[in-house]
C-alpha cells in the first residue's frame, strides 16, 4: 500500500469515521482529529469567565475599569508622597532637640550602626572628634550637628548621610549626640575646635 492510500484509509477506531479532513498542502493531508476534552472544557470556562467579566465590569459596573483603578492608585501614591514630603521638611533651621527616651534610643541605634567607627561607642573620638567635651569644630547646637550630618566633612573623611538617613533619623542621631555632651567617657580624644556654651 502506498503512503497516500494508507492516509486515505485512516479511520477513527471507535466510530469508523474518516479522519481525513479534505485539506491537502504540499502532499500532506490534514487529519480531522477531535480536540481533547480537557482543552474544550478549558476553552468553555474561559468563555464563561469573559462573559461574567464583561457583565460585571461594563453592564453592572461593580468594579473599576483599568483606567479608573490606575487613576485611583496614582492618586493614592501622590498623596502618600506628599505626606512623606511634608513630614520631611526638617532642616537645620527648624530642627528641634528630642529628649524623649524612644527618640534617643533610636538615635543611639543609628549612632552605633553608622558613627561608632570614627567616634567610638561612647563618643570619645578616634578618627572623628570627641563628642562628649565642650569643644566643637563645626558648632554644638542641634542645627549645626543636623547640618553637619547632612553635608558631611569630605576633607576629613565624613560622608554626607542625607541619602542613607531620613531627616527624622538625622534629628534622632543629632539629639543623641547632644546628649553625649559631658558624659566623660574613658580615654577621650583631646579637645578640638572652639568651646561651646
Amino acid at each position: 500500500m502506498e503512503p497516500n492510500e494508507h492516509n486515505l484509509a485512516e479511520k477513527d477506531e471507535l466510530t469508523g469515521a474518516n479522519l481525513i479532513s479534505g485539506h491537502e498542502y504540499d502532499g500532506i493531508k490534514e487529519l480531522d482529529n477531535k480536540l481533547p476534552k480537557w482543552w474544550l472544557w478549558l476553552f468553555y470556562i474561559t468563555i464563561i469567565i469573559s462573559v461574567i467579566y464583561f457583565v460585571r465590569l461594563h453592564i453592572i459596573k461593580t468594579a473599576d475599569t483599568q483606567d479608573e483603578a490606575y487613576a485611583r492608585e496614582v492618586e493614592a501614591a501622590v498623596n502618600q508622597y506628599k505626606a512623606v514630603r511634608s513630614a520631611s521638611t526638617l532642616d537645620a533651621s527648624n530642627v528641634t532637640l528630642l529628649t524623649d527616651a524612644a527618640a534617643l534610643s533610636a538615635g543611639k541605634a543609628i549612632f552605633d550602626k553608622s558613627c561608632v567607627v570614627c567616634h567610638l561607642a561612647q563618643g570619645q573620638g578616634l578618627v572623628g572628634p570627641n563628642l562628649t567635651d565642650d569643644y566643637w569644630i563645626h558648632g554644638c547646637k542641634i542645627g549645626d550637628i543636623f547640618n553637619l550630618i547632612i553635608v558631611g566633612v569630605p576633607e576629613k573623611g565624613m560622608i554626607s548621610w542625607k541619602d542613607q538617613l531620613t531627616p527624622e533619623q538625622i534629628q534622632q542621631v543629632s539629639s543623641f549626640i547632644v546628649s553625649l555632651k559631658g558624659s566623660n567617657p574613658p580615654n577621650p580624644k583631646a579637645p578640638q575646635g572652639e568651646m561651646c556654651q
